[in-house]
């Protein structure tokens, strides 16, 4: 039976299909509150309204088929489409819960999910594994909710515990601008998710087109823009979308994209061994964010195994932030997690796709070998 993806629906779209209007919000408590998939056990819903959101709509549309975990918390899933696809969402925990002696609660967790928005990418960055599958197509609105429904729920999250999400896992975001802006707007519900905008980051290779009609719509979305380079025949070497959105382009975005008086532009920046780690580089990163307010993410390269590119030495990586900050330019260092599994972007799907064409060749071998 060919159903609709619930988690597609806002809930004024909801309001217009349930009657009384009311039953939208009852619902959604189900869906987004409870993380109930199943209308039949949504107990205060009419039986009849029960039967007919079973027959219309599925809240299954994603199958967890393979799931890897990491020492430092980092948990990496691979879903499958009811189409027969796969790709990736993160969970991050950025940080441990702090108890005091007494047992009183310093501080809580702090997660993020990091969420895709397509199954592969059209960008093709030489660094990323997701680049390897080459682009099937987008996640509609639904599916991309869905993936932070299921991460609170797998990870046992209460309802009000309030978490980053960043659009940073497989595809570019901007690519799937108008099921990506649904995405944020129903995660933001209060109803349901209750997921701020801010609480959002949408992170870009930087299509500047769609970076002014994201801003053009103000939804408080915070931006982080992967960088990488700070000349454009390397970045083109990188990214070779840069040819067509090339460095000059994304920055004179980004400074007519409104933000917070409070918060900044990121700016990520893939740290690779000797290609883009030297003070040099550093320098000219310093004279090209002249002007924005904005932060750099330095992240060290994760290798993967189907990659040319190393893993930066830690040391240089310090030399460069430290210079940045000393100039009045804040610069962190991401470390990369969940470096003991597959947790760079692409790499779970590669791995679990590469197994199923050895088992599927092994498979076509002995059957040929029997006959």
């Amino acid at each position: 039976m060919n159903t609709k993806n619930i988690y597609s629906y806002s809930l004024s779209d909801l309001s217009a299909i349930c009657s009384p209007s009311f039953r939208a919000k009852q619902l959604y408590n189900w869906l987004y509150v409870k993380y109930e998939k199943d209308f039949l056990a949504m107990q205060n819903l009419p039986k009849t309204l029960r039967e007919q959101l079973s027959q219309e709509f599925s809240a299954q549309n994603l199958e967890c088929i393979a799931q890897e975990h990491s020492v430092d918390g980092t948990k990496k899933y691979l879903f499958k489409t009811k189409d027969g696809h796969t790709f990736e969402s993160v969970f991050l925990k950025m940080k441990d819960k702090k108890i005091d002696q007494n047992g009183k609660i310093l501080e809580s967790e702090k997660y993020t999910f990091c969420i895709s928005s397509q199954i592969g990418c059209k960008v093709g960055c030489a660094f990323c594994s997701t680049a390897k599958g080459g682009f099937i197509r987008n996640l509609d609105s639904g599916e991309i909710v869905e993936q932070v429904v299921n991460l609170k729920k797998f990870n046992k999250i209460p309802p009000e515990k309030r978490v980053n999400i960043v659009y940073m896992g497989m595809g570019e975001p901007l690519h799937n601008f108008d099921n990506v802006v649904k995405a944020i707007q129903i995660i933001a519900e209060l109803d349901g998710l209750s997921i701020s905008p801010k609480r959002q980051t949408i992170s870009t290779s930087g299509i500047s087109p769609f970076i002014d009609k994201l801003g053009e719509l103000k939804l408080s979305v915070q931006l982080a823009i992967s960088l990488h380079a700070v000349d454009d025949e390397l970045r083109s070497q990188l990214i070779p979308m840069n040819k067509t959105y090339n460095i000059e382009n994304i920055i004179e975005a980004v400074k007519k994209f409104p933000i917070d008086t409070r918060k900044k532009v990121m700016f990520e920046y893939l740290v690779i061994k000797d290609i883009n780690d030297d003070l040099t580089s550093a320098k000219k990163l310093l004279k090209l964010l002249n002007g924005i307010s904005a932060k750099v993410n330095l992240i060290l390269f994760n290798p993967h195994a189907r990659t040319k590119f190393q893993r930066p030495d830690i040391q240089k990586v310090r030399v460069f932030a430290d210079f940045l900050t000393n100039k009045g330019l804040l610069a962190t260092i991401r470390e990369s997690r969940g470096i003991d599994i597959s947790a760079a972007c692409g790499q779970l799907r590669e791995k679990k796709i590469h197994l199923d064409d050895c088992v599927s060749h092994e498979t076509t071998y002995k059957t040929t070998i029997k006959e």
